[in-house]
């Protein structure tokens, strides 16, 4: 022993800052690839501890990047109640293709906008319908369901907030020819659709400064590159694995238990 300190313990020391420092640089090589991990995402992509991750990037100083939010209120506060009801408050979907939330963001750009509409299966995560355009109106909105509706079957309920792009009638048309059942979120309630609030908080950090671009059609290039990342690359931290994987596992099971 010296000074008190058994040589077991030493090397117990020396074993272990040689295994942080490896954790280390795996953390800074997940990190390089996806920027915007925390410690619960690093540990599903390197199939370790959450508590042991964290502890390192502690030691280590490591902190992922984290942009300030904005929250958007894009609901007029004064516009009449709609009615419907929000049918989907207490209710767990247990297959792609039930509960699709829709709903559409703002990036401003060059003094103006770009808005993005999409179409989110709850039970995946996964975005399954997409629209672009300088305008927020019905077009938007629709383009992004009809997208979903040719990728995907038919869900049983689409669950929108009540701005009036979801309540037009060429909207709600669309809806009725497909016989989707129409959910809404109660007035000025934005959590109540949370799972698309939830993306958009996400997806404005990770596009960070839009007018980095020197066009508007290199920014929505990079849009549909995000949203390729998220469904395909980002680990989903509900589900622990990617939404496109878990919708894929989702499938492959159901197949086995139909062939035995």
């Amino acid at each position: 022993m010296l000074l008190n300190v058994s040589r077991s313990f030493l090397y117990y020391e020396y074993k272990l800052e040689l295994k942080d420092l490896q954790i280390k640089d795996m953390i800074k090589e997940v990190l390089r690839t996806h920027k915007y991990y925390g410690h619960k995402r690093i540990a599903l992509e390197l199939g370790l501890n959450k508590k042991r991750i964290l502890r390192v990037m502690k030691k280590y100083n490591i902190v992922a990047l984290r942009l300030k939010k904005k929250p958007y209120k894009k609901e007029d506060q004064n516009k009449a109640d709609t009615n419907i009801p929000n049918l989907i408050k207490t209710m767990c979907p247990l297959a792609p293709n039930v509960i699709w939330s829709c709903d559409f963001t703002y990036i401003p750009y060059k003094n103006s906008f770009i808005y993005l509409a999409t179409v989110l299966d709850i039970y995946t995560r996964e975005i399954i319908g997409i629209s672009v355009s300088k305008y927020h109106n019905a077009d938007l909105v629709t383009k992004a369901l009809i997208d979903a509706l040719s990728k995907e079957d038919v869900p049983i309920y689409v669950h929108t907030d009540q701005g009036s792009e979801y309540t037009s009638k060429q909207y709600i048309n669309l809806l009725q020819t497909n016989e989707i059942i129409f959910s809404n979120s109660a007035k000025a309630s934005p959590w109540e659709n949370g799972y698309q609030e939830s993306y958009y908080s996400n997806f404005k950090e990770e596009l960070e400064n839009p007018n980095r671009f020197d066009t508007a059609g290199e920014l929505i290039g990079f849009i549909y590159q995000l949203i390729y990342y998220y469904n395909n690359e980002r680990i989903h931290t509900a589900l622990k694995t990617k939404p496109v994987l878990y919708k894929q596992a989702y499938f492959s099971n159901n197949l086995v238990r139909l062939t035995v």
